[in-house]
């Protein structure tokens, strides 16, 4: 997952901020806007489809699988109890990839008992 990561952002630096990745990659909710009206739709869906698979398929398993304790792990689960699992492994395949562009950015390693990137 990791050389993909890398092969569809090329570059770190084109991005001011991590949270932009999110974005980029199609995990954010898209928006309807109709004068007064605005609600929160599906996901937008515009980044790369495969990198958007790899990145859910590891937030499934890290909800479902992983057994270790992590702070991403315990705010996945309180998630999926107020939203359901699928809007749960969503927002935790959208944190994975900040948590991995900000790894990327520092060039540090990552340590599941630092505090969440937010």
């Amino acid at each position: 997952m990791a050389l993909s990561f890398f092969a569809t952002l090329d570059n770190a630096g084109r991005f001011q901020r991590s949270r932009d990745v999110g974005a980029f990659l199609g995990l954010t909710p898209r928006r309807h806007q109709s004068g007064d009206m605005d609600w929160p739709g599906r996901i937008s869906k515009c980044g790369d489809r495969d990198l958007r698979r790899l990145l859910y398929s590891a937030a499934t398993s890290l909800i479902t699988q992983v057994r270790k304790p992590s702070k991403l792990r315990v705010w996945a689960k309180k998630l999926q109890d107020r939203k359901g699992f699928k809007k749960a492994a969503l927002a935790a395949s959208r944190k994975l990839a900040v948590v991995m562009m900000c790894i990327w950015r520092d060039g540090t390693d990552f340590e599941p008992e630092k505090e969440l990137i937010t």
